[in-house]
């Protein structure tokens, strides 16, 4: 049988609508509406650098430019529809998805058990019972509220004092719930108190066999098209070994077909998709023209290489770069237009003079950047404003660069 091509345009499309990006940024963006477009993407990583606005807040503006962050924080910590814990890293999660995080919780507390033995700070396990008794009688806390007789150390994750430590541990294995956030600093609580209890009872979790095809098939729906690695990666539950034995098994059940997807370079690539992706309409319909500034977190660029290979986009992070190292800076934006990523933006929000400074934006090469792109990006920037928290924008006299 031969295997269906999904030429690069094609293939940009359908991972663009799986990803909420494929249609026109507009519509709801609070309670049943906002939740529904959570759900659709599996979560939303929280990340809390700020120089525009925090990585969740953008990853949602850039779908619906009606989000204010307050929307989010209404869903998380008052209707309690959302719960947070880990992915690939920490996220926002839909609260009907928290029995699936049981197998992650249970690994999670024998290997961080493990881990946090040799790189962390010694006592961490002993404070276990100390940190529970005291959130039972004195409500939510956060890390500030407990070991204060014990040495802080310098901030970093493998200096944390040992009731902090615990704090995380209790949380990431199951005792403790984050019940939200005071500016980003978690608060957290008994699970009970924060986590309905059918929904917490180990009893209804699902076992290991059911939440391996649940978030095999959860993430497949989620990407359009993927490799076992790149299933068993969306939500950092379960092991690339795991998601090839569920590759094999949903191959022989008819449930996906293999697939080569043509690379931005021309290249095949393997993956598996469901039968019908060959006849998705995404297929054969342009996204919105809208250009509109993403996350660097957003979560169809989470995954450079694939970012890399599909849209020909190469980006890394240069926050943990020294200065004289960066080639564009500490935190820059990359920017779509359609089903192309056409330039990144370095940008900060200097919010007591009210400012959105510019200091540079770059077109990738080949992209022919005139007026009416500029006029495209100043209408985003205008957009942006609000969230970002000012009024006004600066751009620096060489803002506009030539491709690197």
């Amino acid at each position: 049988m031969t295997r269906p091509v999904i030429d690069n345009t094609s293939a940009r499309r359908v991972f663009l609508d799986r990803h909420a990006l494929h249609e026109p940024p507009q519509g709801a963006a609070h309670g049943d509406a906002l939740k529904s477009l959570i759900t659709r993407l599996g979560f939303v990583q929280l990340d809390s650098i700020n120089t525009v606005a925090r990585a969740h807040d953008l990853i949602l503006f850039a779908r619906r430019p009606r989000y204010r962050a307050r929307s989010l924080d209404t869903l998380y910590t008052r209707d309690r529809a959302l719960f947070e814990h880990w992915t690939h890293d920490a996220a926002v999660i839909p609260i009907e998805f928290y029995p699936h995080w049981h197998m992650r919780r249970t690994r999670d507390a024998e290997r961080l058990k493990k881990a946090w033995s040799k790189d962390r700070r010694a006592g961490f396990e002993a404070q276990y019972q100390t940190v529970l008794d005291h959130i039972r009688d004195n409500g939510a806390c956060s890390s500030s509220d407990v070991g204060t007789d014990e040495k802080k150390g310098s901030g970093g994750w493998w200096d944390w004092h040992p009731s902090k430590t615990a704090l995380e541990y209790l949380w990431r294995s199951g005792a403790l719930a984050v019940t939200g956030r005071s500016g980003f600093q978690k608060r957290y609580d008994l699970t009970e108190r924060v986590i309905d209890t059918a929904l917490a009872d180990p009893a209804n979790a699902p076992d290991t066999e059911e939440t391996i095809d649940w978030c095999c098939s959860q993430a497949l729906d989620r990407l359009g098209f993927a490799s076992h690695s790149e299933l068993a990666a969306f939500w950092g539950h379960i092991r690339p070994a795991e998601a090839q034995v569920w590759v094999k098994q949903a191959l022989a059940r008819g449930t996906i077909i293999p697939v080569d997807i043509q690379n931005a370079d021309g290249s095949l690539r393997a993956a598996y998709a469901r039968p019908d992706l060959p006849d998705d309409p995404a297929l054969h319909s342009p996204p919105s023209p809208r250009l509109r500034i993403l996350s660097p977190f957003d979560p169809a660029l989470r995954d450079r290489k694939r970012a890399e290979q599909l849209f020909g986009f190469h980006y890394r992070i240069e926050v943990f770069v020294p200065e004289p190292k960066r080639t564009y800076g500490y935190y820059v934006f990359p920017i779509l237009e359609g089903d192309r990523l056409v330039g990144r933006i370095d940008m900060k929000a200097f919010r007591a003079e009210d400012t959105l400074r510019v200091r540079a934006c770059w077109p990738e090469r080949g992209i022919r950047w005139g007026k009416g792109r500029t006029a495209a990006l100043m209408a985003e920037l205008n957009r942006i404003l609000n969230l970002a928290g000012v009024s006004e924008i600066d751009f620096a006299p060489d803002w506009l660069r030539t491709p690197l």
